[in-house]
């Protein structure tokens, strides 16, 4: 089971939202969560308040993605977050010409999540927003320890 819980805010009214029911399903998420709720630049932020319908790739059917974090910065900067592991964000390289199991899972995941964020970019273009994929490089960049 992947580390999950209920995130408590140190400052509720910069949640946009319930902040009585904030999930966080991974350490990573937790982690982004602590560094939006005390970053002094953060206006607010949220975590899968809302959704952005896509059409999948690997079935052609609508889905609902629920974006990890929204963000307004006092600035007005605004971005669309998803928190990944660099290795999810790379498309998947066949080992030694063998289709193995683990292999296929990882084609299919990483056709998922790219049509997820072929959509997230559309609707960032269209709302004023910038999409982006925070890795274990940006979470070090941000001086958050993992």
């Amino acid at each position: 089971m992947a580390y999950s819980g209920k995130f408590i805010p140190i400052y509720p009214l910069k949640y946009k939202g319930d902040h009585t029911n904030i999930i966080f399903r991974s350490s990573w998420e937790r982690l982004v969560f602590m560094y939006l709720d005390k970053n002094p630049d953060v206006k607010f932020w949220q975590s899968e308040e809302f959704f952005i319908p896509y059409i999948c790739s690997t079935d052609n059917k609508i889905h609902r993605y629920f974006i990890d974090c929204m963000v307004e910065f006092y600035s007005g900067a605004k971005f669309l977050i998803e928190i990944k592991p660099k290795c999810q964000t790379i498309k998947p390289l066949m080992k030694k010409g063998k289709k193995t199991k683990s292999f296929i899972l990882e084609c299919y995941t990483y056709s998922k999540n790219s049509s997820k964020w072929t959509y997230a970019m559309e609707y960032c273009r269209n709302h004023g927003f910038v999409f982006q994929i925070w890795t274990e490089e940006t979470l070090r960049n941000l001086g958050i320890k993992i």
